[in-house]
């Protein structure tokens, strides 16, 4: 099947937009490449030190004949997800000398738990963590003394910081390991019932707690398809992972046998062997188109619409939410996965998962075939699924046909025939909503609106009983700018027994939503920021708002608009506690949510 006429074009777009930077890039590439293998620069007393608690390798990594491979490491007991990656270094150490290979731990990452942080003053600091992930590594790739890097990493913001550093380094080789997501729970829509009661007043914490914990009980990504499950998704598409490693739980056999392959396989990358693979010639413009074609076909995170276009600059490409509307209206909605429809991850992967729909996305032409990966110069090879046979890891071809088309269809006969993301423009400025969980009546709502600059607020008028007709909810001095952009996730559970109530709602905000946004329509990372004297500053309190998904255009309906003066809000409050005086300086120079709300690059 030939391409898609608009991937085909919206890819060379983006060529040709990236074409000063991403030679740039490339040449930075090539210079590192010819300079040999990294650990021949060093001297005796370098290798010394990087060497010394190297005990059962020692020998071998002095002589430097073996690939070195470095680890960094996103593990913690914060999060679920990544709490697997305690044993991984073992594991990777032992496989590496199968390989004719010697390991080491680079460096750790942070990595925060939004679930932790959801509606905290900590989520202040979320966003921001992803630029201080891309430092940490660059921090443990900085030693030199590796010939290819295994990123140990799944949740929101640490697999977007973790590709930003392996780009910047883009001449060593790079694999990135996950460690797959929890095993099924109670079913999200009880758990979301719960919540609803909870906010409601009928439910006690008793109650929302045991929901909670039997939602969230064991090691694991959380299995509904959130931020994190959309980065492995992306590490798929976009030729990162294995073929079919994303899905695969914890504690399953296939999961280490997947470990020790992609181990396998950054011995086999670099500049020692034969198949000589850095990863900046993987992360080209294909390989981001590809991306945005998987977030589109499965209704993934609004959060990649702020990680992808960082993620990029990072390997001297530049992408725009015009590319991110182009593609949505071209690929079609192939998954219902929790928020989007009920089942969880594992029931896609049961379904057939990321195989099947790379598979059926080559088939319609919807996606780079020429695309490079991990494993070669084609990302056809995603379009299998492995096995265990007798002991030995193997990959066989993918379903053909779905296994459950309640939850996974063809690319012909889709959920729905676009990825459900738009752009939104206006005089209101410029943000994104993501409608594939909202119902098509409510893709365009008109309506007075209430302003708000904290989250609490609303929450404050939700128990007041303040919400009792149609409404616009604006939440603005939400930008990276004002507060860094936390997520107001806490926020959807109210909005959404409103529209249950009969009326009509929205959210427009500069902030984040999440990548379980829901059923309200969400007019999201609008900018210019409040805080930067963006439209938002302008509204007041009953100013009609129009909110058109169909159009794509978010608009004040108020002849004096443009002349009003922008509004100055009291942001002192969010300049202390919880470490956030640190962040000040990344307030002050973060760049906006269009090009990814960045500080470090």
């Amino acid at each position: 099947m030939s391409l898609n006429s608009t991937i085909d074009r919206v890819t060379d777009r983006i060529r040709e937009r990236s074409a000063a930077s991403r030679d740039r890039y490339l040449a930075q590439i090539a210079e590192a490449v010819k300079a040999g293998p990294v650990r021949a620069h060093l001297s005796c007393g370098n290798q010394a030190h990087a060497y010394a608690a190297m005990t059962t390798d020692k020998a071998a990594l002095a002589a430097a004949r073996l690939p070195n491979i470095g680890i960094v490491t996103a593990y913690n007991d914060m999060l679920s997800a990544h709490q697997p990656y305690e044993d991984y270094p073992k594991l990777i150490r032992e496989a590496a000398r199968l390989a004719g290979a010697t390991a080491q731990v680079a460096g750790g990452v942070p990595a925060m738990c939004d679930g932790v942080t959801q509606g905290q003053p900590g989520m202040e600091l979320s966003l921001f963590s992803r630029d201080v992930i891309a430092l940490a590594a660059a921090v443990a790739l900085t030693h030199n003394a590796f010939d290819s890097a295994i990123f140990l990493g799944v949740c929101d913001k640490i697999v977007p910081g973790l590709v930003m550093a392996a780009a910047t380094f883009g001449h060593i080789p790079s694999i990135f390991v996950p460690a797959g997501p929890m095993t099924s729970g109670i079913p999200n829509d009880q758990k979301s019932k719960v919540r609803n009661a909870f906010a409601e007043g009928k439910a006690s914490r008793e109650e929302l707690m045991a929901a909670e914990m039997a939602s969230y009980h064991g090691i694991g990504t959380c299995t509904f398809y959130g931020t994190a499950n959309t980065n492995q998704m992306l590490m798929e598409f976009m030729g990162l992972h294995l073929p079919g490693a994303s899905f695969v739980n914890p504690d399953n056999p296939l999961r280490a046998a997947l470990t020790s392959a992609a181990v396998e396989r950054a011995a086999g990358m670099t500049a020692l062997g034969n198949d000589f693979r850095p990863v900046g010639e993987i992360l080209d413009e294909r390989a981001y188109v590809n991306g945005l074609v998987g977030l589109m076909a499965t209704g993934g995170s609004t959060n990649l619409v702020l990680h992808l276009p960082a993620m990029a600059r990072a390997s001297g490409i530049v992408l725009d939410l015009e590319d991110f509307d182009d593609i949505s209206q071209v690929v079609p909605l192939m998954a219902k996965v929790y928020p989007n429809g009920l089942a969880d991850v594992n029931h896609f992967h049961a379904a057939g998962g990321l195989g099947y729909m790379i598979g059926q996305l080559l088939d319609a032409g919807l996606m780079h075939a020429d695309a490079k990966s991990v494993l070669g110069d084609s990302i056809s090879h995603y379009r299998y699924e492995p096995k265990l046979m007798d002991g030995r890891l193997a990959w066989q071809d993918g379903p053909s046909e779905t296994l459950n088309d309640k939850i996974l269809r063809p690319a012909a006969d889709p959920f729905q025939p676009t990825g459900g993301l738009r752009q939104l423009s206006g005089n209101l400025g410029r943000g994104v909503i993501k409608i594939s969980a909202v119902a098509p009546e409510r893709h365009v709502i008109e309506a007075p609106c209430r302003i708000f600059h904290d989250q609490n607020d609303v929450k404050a008028a939700f128990k007041a009983g303040e919400f009792t007709s149609d409404c616009v909810v604006v939440v603005r001095f939400q930008g990276p700018s004002a507060n860094g952009m936390p997520e107001l996730h806490s926020l959807t559970p109210l909005l959404s027994i409103c529209q249950e109530r009969g009326f009509k709602m929205a959210l427009v905000t500069d902030g984040r939503m999440s990548g379980a946004s829901g059923k309200v329509p969400a007019a999201i990372h609008v900018a210019p920021e409040a805080a930067k004297g963006g439209p938002l500053a302008r509204l007041r309190d009953g100013d009609i708002i129009r909110l058109d998904a169909v159009a794509g255009t978010l608009t004040v309906l108020a002849e004096d608009f443009e002349a009003r003066t922008p509004v100055v809000a009291d942001l002192s409050g969010n300049s202390h506690g919880l470490g956030r005086e640190l962040f000040e300086s990344f307030r002050r120079n973060v760049g906006t949510s269009e090009i990814g709300a960045c500080v470090v690059l």
